[in-house]
């Protein structure tokens, strides 16, 4: 089984409020997050909080332990990817990384993700959109401890980097998961889109 960790630690300077509760296909960015990763392979999903936890578990209805409050936020996500890590069971085979400010992607593609990991035995498993890298992305928990150890500077592009031969790079044609929500011209652009 896989655990999916949605990453929602930053303070969402640029985008002026929470990114999580932004409204999305009748609930929230990590609603749909939330809703797009309830999969029968994946069996833990946990939601790492930061600089606007307050507001987000009070704007939201989460499971008890689908919540990971990370003290060290302002390190940066890899931090938040780190707490996510401490925070699953023994045994998982590992985990899809959701960005909170990456929320267009569809259950299909999660779907697809899971079942490519799971075929190709590859430790790294990622969707590609017209020659981009995208997210959310599967690592194998053989890389646990090379994420728990990576450099903040580089953060999780680091164990990325050092298992080349080790990517599968899925072809999608989901735009969604190449677009940034990170700030209210690229949400406005987005929207326009959709």
């Amino acid at each position: 089984m896989l655990a999916a960790v949605i990453l929602s630690g930053g303070a969402s300077r640029r985008m002026g409020t929470p990114k999580a509760l932004l409204p999305y296909r009748g609930g929230t960015f990590v609603e749909h997050l939330l809703r797009v990763t309830d999969h029968p392979r994946i069996g833990w999903r946990r939601v790492a909080l930061g600089g606007d936890a307050g507001a987000i578990v009070a704007g939201t209805e989460f499971r008890a332990d689908e919540i990971i409050i990370n003290e060290d936020w302002e390190d940066g996500q890899l931090s938040s990817i780190q707490a996510g890590v401490r925070s699953l069971p023994e045994g998982t085979d590992g985990l899809l990384l959701c960005l909170i400010d990456h929320p267009l992607i569809s259950r299909e593609l999660v779907g697809a993700l899971v079942e490519r990991f799971y075929e190709s035995g590859k430790a790294i498993v990622l969707p590609f959109y017209k020659g981009r890298r995208g997210h959310p992305v599967i690592f194998a928990a053989r890389l646990y401890e090379e994420l728990l150890s990576a450099p903040l500077e580089t953060g999780a592009r680091a164990v990325v980097w050092a298992h080349r031969e080790e990517v599968c790079e899925m072809e999608t044609n989901e735009e969604g998961c190449v677009l940034n929500l990170n700030d209210p011209d690229a949400l406005a652009k987005a929207r326009e889109r959709n």
